[in-house]
């Protein structure tokens, strides 16, 4: 197989039939945004749904690990496989690449820098550090089968004599004024994934590119939108759609439908999961504050949301914090009314693990504890 040469942008793209699909994902994103916006604290309230992103973001390239493994992972569980450690620290890199990102953009508009950044920050000590971990390709690659080659591949993305002047189209169209942002991001994400422009972690960056567009375009007012889910329910669909394009004129509208579908669908989930999560909250903090009659009741059910799967030394690091007895009376406390319940028991020099139950719960979907 010869590389793609796909269009440079802007595309040409039939407006009309879209006009409905794009009235009902922006409305559905401002919908949304309403919700993030009326949050107290939605960095806090959200850690669990980010690191949840940063799952599924990473499942659809493949890894195994699950939330529950990458908090029990972060409270000192080491795991037994280092395969599965691998995959932890896969997932916890995509998040420090989203919070990085957040932080860079506050003081400058996104670029091609920035893009290494991440890409430094997601295979660090990882498998794939060894792929010009921070750098722009300069040899040829491909996708297909594990240990395929390149005239088995199913898509050969642009050479690498021509991939610095797509990429240089790609960051001028990603900041251009166009008469849609959404249907914009649709045509961002899809040209990154096209071009390929990595070694490894393509789609994990082109996934984490969706949030920070969105809040880059004042579309949200924070760069929290969680896609993967969708996509990663989807993928066969998602997959198929991009590998369309370039083929007949109608493959980018049919894309762009897919894309804004998933936002809709996406911001109704968001929304509904968000407006749960509120609700816990405001919750158990009227039961921690009734139980434990503490100064401390709120900054701690702040931590637990924060981490909610923990160990005691956890709630002994927040600013002022309580005596070691205090927080043991504490937390005995909310484990006695099943705030909290024990997955790890005190044998040895492991101390206990606590869950925060109900969060976990609601951020996978199903019953975990």
């Amino acid at each position: 197989m010869h590389p793609f040469s796909p269009q440079k942008l802007p595309i040409k793209v039939d407006w009309e039939p879209l006009i409905p699909l794009i009235g009902k994902a922006n409305r559905a994103l401002a919908q949304y945004d309403g919700v993030l916006y009326g949050l107290p604290n939605p960095e806090v309230l959200f850690s669990p749904m980010t690191t949840q992103e940063a799952v599924l973001s990473s499942r659809i390239e493949g890894t195994q690990a699950t939330l529950g493994e990458v908090l029990k992972f972060e409270a000192g569980e080491e795991p037994q496989q280092e395969s599965k450690r691998l995959d932890i620290q896969e997932i916890i890199n995509y998040r420090i690449a989203m919070t990085t990102a957040e932080t860079r953009l506050k003081v400058r508009p996104f670029n091609l820098n920035l893009l290494l950044e991440l890409h430094g920050i997601l295979l660090d000590s990882v498998r794939g550090r060894n792929k010009a971990r921070g750098q722009f390709r300069r040899i040829q690659n491909w996708i297909g089968a594990s240990g395929s080659s390149i005239e088995s591949a199913d898509f050969v993305p642009p050479s690498p004599e021509v991939l610095f002047d797509y990429l240089d189209n790609w960051e001028k169209y990603y900041h251009a004024e166009q008469p849609d942002p959404l249907v914009q991001l649709a045509i961002v994400h899809a040209q990154f994934e096209i071009l390929h422009p990595f070694l490894d972690g393509n789609g994990r960056l082109g996934r984490l590119i969706i949030p920070l567009f969105l809040s880059e375009k004042k579309v949200l007012s924070r760069p929290m939108f969680y896609l993967s889910s969708y996509l990663d329910r989807e993928r066969e669909a998602y997959i198929a759609r991009l590998r369309e394009l370039g083929k007949d004129d109608e493959a980018w509208n049919r894309w762009i439908e897919f894309f804004l579908n998933a936002l809709i669908y996406q911001a109704g989930e968001d929304s509904r999961k968000a407006r749960s999560i509120l609700d816990l909250y405001e919750k158990l903090k009227c039961r921690v504050i009734g139980l434990t009659h503490s100064q401390f009741a709120v900054p701690v059910l702040d931590r637990m949301f924060e981490r909610p799967l923990f160990q005691s030394s956890t709630i002994q690091g927040i600013p002022n914090s309580p005596s070691k007895q205090a927080v043991s009376i504490l937390l005995n406390r909310l484990k006695e009314a099943d705030i909290l319940r024990v997955i790890r028991e005190k044998s040895g020099r492991r101390p206990q693990v606590f869950a925060l139950w109900e969060l976990l719960n609601l951020c996978e979907g199903r019953e975990v504890f």
